[in-house]
């Protein structure tokens, strides 16, 4: 059978007869997660007329799509959440320091329903292609079932992690078992006991995945492609007096969030790693691996991220804790990351994820020593031997940042295709607009401060900039804005320099672009912004205040 790709899998069906869309609106955007939801409630404000295409059948993004076992935040649920409305932040009360997917896509139904968002969004509709009408000044949008929407301004809300792959291997479509992508994972209960699974990834959804599952499952077998250094999540409920305590400091909260670099509530520490004692250094180390979040990778010495010699001491010490964590230690060995030090990828949060590889029932195949050789009717096989599995779980991760943007068929001035112009990386201002794509603005896309955040708290600057300037053109009679060349060669330029001394650069993750499983994305590009959400965001209102400097409004 071929991999279940659940497009629009169950849920709530908003709407069964064929919608007639209005010839215009003012503004269209793709995508109701997070951004999307916000950005429809602010233009609304504006009072213009707004249509969100969603491709699933209810709101929530990532949150809806992602409903694999042990799927949950790696952000604190209270820096989380939505910070705009006080009536919101009063009312919702979290039941965990780190929520599980159910509890938060409960949240975004909840804030759904609150502000009424729905009536303007459009389910079960995937935006198929948008080209911008150089004779009119606004977008022509297609959805894949041929209906169309005229909107003077495209937004794209698309989600960093929206873009699901599958590995390339022979034989996907032979295997008669079940088998699924933890992007789409079924609307309905999965029942895994005494199954023989396989996963293929141990990326951040692998690693919730495995540690879930394998309390339940039969057997379990995990193809290992690389080894990834990951950090306890110590989770725990919240109280009723935790939750009322956390409602009175939300002020104080979010105005951390605001001065750290990726908005998390952990600032990396003033010192350098060599400043202290090697006794000291450990006894941190310790700190920050028993401290709930991100705290051992946001929070650890300011040259962690960029000193190979201070990223090479705190991998050791990680080194040691998967050493003593699993029994056996040429298991332990397989499980340590050779090829990139500690925090320069994405540091996946767990728990109990190396004591998994404690149990009888499962197994790790290292495919660096014996590689898939293809997918078979029964199961997979590798370089030496043959794996029977009732169930094939792909936890292959996403074609991220740029792939999204990919999958739909964007063209702008005189029909450039945004994908011929990103084809050797991004090219932005701000990671708001391209030039050629006149009125098209992207919330949390490359060269965006959103990337590499705590995303919430970045979408809402993103959105609340982005209404800023819609309410700015509104008042002056604009009705186009694109950036400039030089803003955008000069943005672009910063972009890369200022990510040369970063140590992660170095290393192939989606944070670099390269995804093997995507033809082309094999090399590795600058798709972040790291200068910190702080200095991004003056950036933003440094613009803002100039008139929108950068950009050309008419």
């Amino acid at each position: 059978m071929a991999v279940l790709d659940t497009a629009v899998p169950g849920g709530k069906p908003r709407r069964t007869e064929r919608e007639a869309f209005p010839e215009f609106v003012d503004a269209v955007i793709i995508g109701a997660g997070i951004a999307g939801m916000y950005q429809l409630h602010q233009l609304r404000r504006l009072g213009m007329s707004v249509r969100v295409f969603e491709t699933g059948s209810d709101v929530g993004g990532t949150w809806y799509w992602n409903r694999y076992p042990g799927a949950r935040f790696d952000s604190e649920s209270w820096t989380y959440g939505y910070s705009f409305s006080e009536e919101v932040l009063e009312e919702w009360n979290w039941s965990e320091h780190f929520s599980a997917q159910p509890e938060t896509l409960r949240y975004l139904n909840f804030v759904a329903d609150k502000f009424d968002l729905r009536r303007d969004i459009s389910f079960n509709s995937r935006v198929a292609a948008a080209h911008y009408q150089d004779d009119w000044g606004g977008w022509n949008i297609t959805l894949d079932d041929g209906r169309c929407q005229k909107a003077t301004f495209l937004i794209t809300a698309i989600g960093p992690l929206s873009a699901h792959t599958l590995p390339r291997i022979d034989g996907i479509d032979d295997f008669q078992g079940t088998a699924f992508h933890t992007a789409r994972w079924p609307h309905h209960p999965v029942d895994l006991s005494n199954k023989r699974v396989g996963v293929i990834g141990t990326g951040a959804t692998g690693i919730q995945t495995i540690q879930t599952i394998a309390k339940s499952v039969g057997h379990l077998s995990v193809f290992q492609r690389t080894a990834n250094w990951a950090a306890p999540l110590h989770n725990t409920p919240i109280s009723a007096a935790e939750m009322a305590e956390i409602k009175a400091n939300y002020p104080a909260i979010f105005a951390r969030c605001r001065e750290t670099p990726g908005c998390f509530i952990h600032m990396n520490d003033p010192r350098a790693t060599f400043e202290v004692s090697e006794a000291e250094r450990l006894a941190f180390y310790e700190e920050l691996y028993n401290t709930p979040g991100f705290g051992i990778w946001q929070g650890n010495f300011r040259d962690m991220s960029t000193d190979p010699e201070a990223n090479a001491a705190v991998s050791a010490f990680i080194a040691d804790k998967i050493r003593q964590r699993v029994k056996d230690p040429v298991l332990a060995e397989k499980l340590i990351p050779k090829d990139h030090g500690f925090g320069t990828r994405r540091v996946p949060l767990e728990t109990g994820y190396f004591e998994v590889y404690n149990q009888t029932n499962v197994r790790l195949v290292d495919l660096k020593a014996t590689p898939i050789e293809r997918i078979t009717a029964t199961g997979l096989r590798t370089s030496d031997e043959d794996h029977d599995l009732d169930v094939l779980i792909y936890a292959t991760g996403f074609d991220a940042l740029t792939g999204g943007f990919d999958r739909i068929d964007i063209r702008g001035r005189n029909g450039l295709s945004l994908k011929e112009k990103w084809a050797d990386g991004p090219r932005t201002f701000l990671g708001l607009q391209t030039v050629d794509f006149p009125n098209m603005l992207t919330i949390v896309g490359p060269h965006n401060a959103a990337a590499r955040c705590n995303i919430p708290r970045c979408i809402e600057q993103n959105v609340e900039w982005v209404s800023a300037l819609m309410g700015y053109m509104r008042t002056h009679g604009h009705a186009h804005i694109e950036a400039t060349q030089s803003a955008e060669d000069e943005w672009t330029e910063s972009i890369n320099e200022l990510a040369a001394h970063m140590l992660y650069t170095h290393v192939d993750s989606w944070m670099t672009g390269v995804n093997r499983n995507v033809e082309g994305k094999d090399i590795r590009r600058v798709l972040q912004y790291q200068g910190g959400a702080p200095a991004y965001r003056e950036h933003c209102a440094q613009s803002a205040a100039a008139g929108y400097a950068g950009f050309e409004l008419r």
